[in-house]
C-alpha cells in the first residue's frame, strides 16, 4: 500500500499545532489510500537531451499528442509560516478528485519554500520513491539514527547525513520504511525545493538512499537527465539491487519507468525533449505520461512555450508555477521548449509509464 507519510512540522511546533497537522495527516491517508489504487491519469488534464532544439527535432510528433495547462493558481496551497507550499496533486489538506490519481507513475509534486531553522522532523516513508530537486538555500537530510549535532559521525555516508545545495538531489526508496529528517538549518535563507513521488513498480522493496549533483552548466545546454529507471528492471536481484545500476550512466535509479531531466532555457533560447529520455532508458513505448513543470525561480519573469513538435496545434505557454500534462506521446516523440520570458527559464520534466 502507498502511505502518505511527510508530516510538514515545524521543530518548534506548539501542542495545539501539532493537534491540528495530525488531524490533516489522517485526511491525506484517507485520500492517498484511496487514489493510489487507480492507474488513470486526471480527467481534465486530466538522450541525454543535452543539445539544442535544432539538433534533436529528429521525429514528427504523432498527430494525436495532447498538451493540458494545469496554472498554477489551481494548484493547492498553504502558507504555515515557517512552510510556503504549492501542491500540483491531491495533499495533506489539498483535495482535488482530477489531481488524486498518479500521472503515470508520478504522484506528488510540491514546490516548496521553508524558512530558516525550521523543516520536517523524523518522520517515515514506506513503499514510496521520493526525491528532492533543490533550487535554492540549502536542505539538510538526517537519517534517524543520526541525532543532531553529530554531523561528523555521518560525513562521507550520505545515507546518513547530508546538507543538500543547488544542483542537488536527494532520492529515497521508502520500501519497507525508513525514517529521516529534512530541515533547513540555515540561520538566515529559506530553501527552495521541488519534492515528488511516485509510485513505485513493486512493494517491499529494500530502502535506500541516494545523493547526487548535476552541474549548472550542463543544464544550460540542453535537457539533462538526473533519474532513470534501475537497469535491471522490476525482476532485478538482490545483487543488481545492491549495484544500483541506472538505465542511463551518471543518474539516479528508480524503481519505476520514469525518467526525470531538467534543464535552464536561456532566454531567447530553445532545447528539444524526447519522450523517454536517453536511448534505451525506459521499457513502456507507448503512450507515456510526460508532466513539465516551470518552478518559480525568477519572480515572475521566466516564461515558456511548450509544443508538440510539428504541432502547431498542440501547445501551451507556461508562466512560473504552472505545468502542462502531455499524453498521447510516445518513445522518440519530441517537445520543444521555447524560452518567451524576460529572464532564463528552469524546466524540469517528468516522463513516465
Amino acid at each position: 500500500m502507498f502511505h502518505f507519510s511527510s508530516l510538514y512540522l515545524t521543530t518548534t511546533l506548539t501542542v495545539a499545532a501539532l493537534a491540528i497537522i495530525s488531524s490533516l495527516f489522517n485526511q491525506e491517508i484517507s485520500h492517498i489510500l484511496k487514489s493510489t489504487l487507480f492507474t488513470n491519469p486526471p480527467e481534465e488534464p486530466p538522450q541525454s537531451m543535452t543539445a539544442p532544439l535544432k539538433s534533436t527535432l529528429s521525429k514528427t510528433m504523432s498527430k494525436t499528442a495532447k498538451i493540458t495547462l494545469r496554472p498554477s493558481s489551481t494548484r493547492g496551497h498553504a502558507h504555515h509560516g515557517w512552510l510556503n507550499t504549492y501542491h500540483t496533486f491531491s495533499f495533506a489538506s489539498y483535495f482535488d478528485p482530477k489531481y488524486s490519481q498518479p500521472f503515470g507513475s508520478l504522484r506528488v509534486l510540491n514546490e516548496d519554500r521553508v524558512a530558516p531553522q525550521s523543516g520536517f522532523p523524523t518522520h517515515p516513508h514506506r513503499d514510496a520513491e521520493i526525491f528532492s530537486y533543490i533550487l535554492s538555500g540549502e536542505l539538510t537530510h538526517r537519517d534517524s539514527m543520526l541525532r543532531k549535532g553529530a554531523e561528523a559521525e555521518g560525513l562521507g555516508d550520505k545515507d546518513k547525513f547530508h546538507r543538500m545545495k543547488r544542483g542537488d538531489v536527494q532520492f529515497t526508496t521508502g520500501g519497507t520504511g525508513i525514517a529521516h529528517s529534512e530541515e533547513n538549518e540555515h540561520p538566515l535563507e529559506e530553501v527552495h525545493f521541488l519534492q515528488i513521488w511516485a509510485v513505485p513498480w513493486r512493494k517491499g522493496l529494500k530502502p535506500v538512499y541516494h545523493t547526487a549533483s548535476f552541474a549548472e552548466e550542463e543544464k544550460r545546454r540542453g535537457f539533462v537527465p538526473i533519474i532513470t529507471p534501475l537497469k535491471a528492471g522490476v525482476d532485478a536481484t538482490q545483487e543488481e539491487e545492491v549495484a544500483a545500476v541506472p538505465a542511463a550512466e551518471g543518474t539516479i535509479p528508480i524503481h519505476a519507468d520514469l525518467v526525470f531531466s531538467a534543464g535552464i532555457v536561456p532566454k531567447e533560447g530553445a532545447f528539444g525533449y524526447a519522450v523517454g529520455g536517453p536511448e534505451g532508458s525506459v521499457t513502456g513505448k507507448e503512450d507515456r505520461k510526460v508532466y513539465v513543470h516551470l518552478p518559480m525561480t525568477k519572480g515572475g519573469k521566466a516564461k515558456v512555450r511548450l509544443a508538440a513538435s510539428g504541432r502547431e496545434d498542440a501547445s501551451a505557454v507556461l508562466s512560473e508555477g504552472d505545468g502542462a500534462f502531455v499524453e498521447q506521446v510516445g518513445v522518440g516523440d519530441v517537445l520543444e521548449v521555447k524560452s518567451l520570458g524576460e529572464e532564463e527559464a528552469e524546466v524540469v520534466v517528468l516522463d513516465s509509464k
